[in-house]
Formats: structure tokens, C-alpha cells, sequence
């Protein structure tokens, strides 16, 4: 049975297959998750799918071009199938949630160094840091952020 993702994968030079299909099914639905999120979630159409088979998965999908890793300081590397577009993150420091946002101003890169270093730069990324909404009636209620730092599926995408 053909899948939405079969000509993409193939497209990326990549096989399509059952691990693959679930990882994407899970980034389709839940943008910015950490590899452990995915793999439970994963299981839920694939019970057999390792967490190193997720990660052999999430790096072929990050080298092919199909998925982005993104880093945000003091947590775990969160993926998204949002590629290509030069975005970048807003993260809450109250409880994690990631979302994205557009370049800042002009064409990729948005930024350019004061020095490159003989780098040729194809890329800046950037990350806001502060509280979201949620957190910030949390603050304003209790007097002092919830000190938690936990991802929420499905916000911000």
C-alpha cells in the first residue's frame, strides 16, 4: 500500500520503509519532539521499532534533507519536518514548548557575521528565548514561573 511519505522517501534516495513510514507518521503529527517521544509514539504502529532503529531513522531523514534537528540550549534535540525554509524557533522557558517562526528580516541567511572566518555561510540560526502565554498567566497567578520544562505535542506548529 503507497503511502503520502513513498515518493519522498524515494525522492531523498531513501527506501521506503516500515521504521521510516512510522517516524514520519509521528513528525507529520507532533513537530519539535525529542527522539525518545518519538520512538514511544512510533510503537503505536510499529510495537517491534527500536529506539536505534528511531535514530538510524531521524539521521537518514536529517541527511536526506527531510528532517531538521534543532538543538535548544539545556534540553534534547528536537526534530521537525519543517526543511528548507531558513525558520527559526521560539522556546518557552517555562515549560519548553517549541514554536516556529519565520526569517527575521530579508533572504537566507537572516544573519550575517561581523567576521566569517573564510566560512561561506548558507544558513543562521536563531533561537527567542522567553515565556509563552501559558506560562506567563502561570507567573502572573503564582508570582514565579512553573519551573518545569516538559514538550507540548502539537503546540507551535
Amino acid at each position: 500500500m503507497e503511502t503520502a511519505w513513498d515518493d519522498q522517501l524515494r525522492t531523498a534516495g531513501l527506501r521506503v520503509t516500515r521504521p521510516r513510514l512510522s517516524v514520519l507518521g509521528v513528525l507529520a503529527e507532533h513537530p519539535h519532539v525529542d527522539a525518545d517521544t518519538i520512538a514511544t509514539a512510533a510503537r503505536a504502529v510499529h510495537p517491534s521499532i527500536s529506539p536505534q532503529a528511531v535514530y538510524g531513522v531521524l539521521k537518514a531523514l536529517v541527511g536526506a534533507g527531510m528532517a531538521r534537528r534543532i538543538e535548544p540550549a539545556g534540553g534534547p534535540a528536537l526534530y521537525e519536518l519543517r526543511v528548507g525554509d531558513n525558520h527559526h524557533h521560539l522556546v518557552c522557558r517555562g515549560c519548553g514548548v517549541v514554536a516556529d517562526v519565520d526569517c527575521v528580516v530579508g533572504e537566507a541567511p537572516c544573519l550575517a557575521p561581523s567576521d566569517t572566518a573564510g566560512f561561506a555561510v548558507d544558513e543562521a540560526e536563531v533561537v527567542f528565548w522567553g515565556l509563552c502565554a501559558d506560562c506567563q498567566v502561570e507567573r502572573s497567578r503564582h508570582g514565579h514561573g512553573t519551573g518545569t520544562a516538559t514538550i507540548r505535542e502539537g503546540v507551535g506548529t
